[in-house]
């Protein structure tokens, strides 16, 4: 009796000890091949989404003459963003700052070594990633002034755009800043890209002014078929852009390092990403109903229980209720 006693003691003392370890091992992130492949598909496929995807959409709408320069626009977005991002950019929405903005520490990728991780993925596929989203809203944008405004001026309203507005936008809601910081999340962009695109075009739009020869000239688009070729290519980008911080919140809450995030999760299980609590409740709903079909009492989805018949008694017909050839009977109040 004493040695299994020494026994289970020792049992209980040796997994003590081990306890204090297993944040120590959270913390650690080692580098995933499937995460990373992952991450370098959805990255091809945002990219898809502006070039061709996007050129293509807003190409077709435009009149014959003004194709090309909506074509060219797009590309030339996504060669001038990829320059910013990787010189200011990336460290402007996820460097080291406060609640507003990030801070200058990574300027020209500066810390970016081979071995750099975010999270499970090297954090150079993570910039491309983001780079990507960096590139297709401005993009977005170029649909509200169509045919209006100068190449050049474009090309330099993108740039202040996109370093003075997106970048800290980004920043709030993905970076550590303010928004994210009281829980707000976005897992397609729905904060950093649409409303953020859709303020700015609504924004250059009333600026711009009246268009020029509205109702009196021809603007009918001179190809849908160009329109529709480009919206199903957004449409299949964005599996992409749906895999944009699933994985990462995972990620987070595998190793540990979810931080203020993990407690609001705790404390709040609705906060909870990746479609889980929608998920948890389809199961509650499935043990429910199973429940209730095996007792053979409850109908499914109207809680409406059968009452005991007793000899000789016969329901009335305000207390039938016919469902599926079932019959159910109900205490109804009318």
């Amino acid at each position: 009796m004493k040695i299994r006693l020494k026994w289970r003691l020792g049992l209980l003392a040796l997994g003590a000890s081990m306890l204090p370890l297993r944040p120590a091992l959270a913390q650690e992130a080692a580098l995933d091949s499937g995460d990373t492949a992952w991450m370098l598909t959805a990255t091809a496929l945002v990219l898809l989404m502006t070039i061709p995807g996007l050129a293509l959409f807003y190409g077709g709408m435009v009149r014959k003459m003004n194709v090309l320069t909506m074509i060219m626009q797009s590309f030339a977005i996504c060669c001038l963003s990829t320059v910013l991002w990787m010189v200011a950019g990336y460290s402007l929405a996820f460097g080291e700052g406060n609640m507003w903005v990030g801070g200058l520490d990574r300027l020209f990728l500066a810390g970016m070594d081979i071995d750099s991780l975010s999270g499970t993925i090297p954090e150079s596929v993570f910039m491309t990633f983001q780079m990507t989203f960096a590139i297709i809203t401005p993009a977005l944008i170029t649909g509200a002034f169509a045919d209006r405004m100068k190449f050049s001026a474009m090309l330099v309203f993108v740039a202040i755009w996109g370093l003075v507005v997106y970048a800290p936008i980004t920043h709030w809601v993905w970076g550590g800043g303010f928004l994210g910081d009281v829980g707000v999340l976005d897992f397609a962009g729905g904060t950093v890209v649409h409303i953020n695109a859709g303020i700015a075009g609504l924004v250059t739009a009333l600026v711009l002014g009246r268009r020029g020869g509205l109702g009196s000239e021809n603007m009918a688009p001179h190809n849908l078929v160009l329109s529709v070729v480009g919206a199903a290519l957004l449409w299949v980008g964005w599996f992409g852009f749906n895999g944009r911080l699933g994985g990462r919140r995972r990620r987070r809450r595998r190793h540990g390092d979810g931080g203020d995030a993990d407690r609001r999760r705790r404390r709040r299980p609705d906060l909870d990403g990746g479609g889980m609590d929608i998920a948890r409740q389809a199961q509650r709903a499935r043990h429910h109903f199973r429940r209730h079909r095996r007792a053979g009492r409850d109908h499914a989805g109207l809680g409406l229980c059968r009452s005991p018949r007793r000899a000789g008694h016969r329901p009335g017909r305000r207390n039938r209720l016919l469902l599926g050839g079932d019959r159910v009977e109900a205490d109804v109040r009318l």
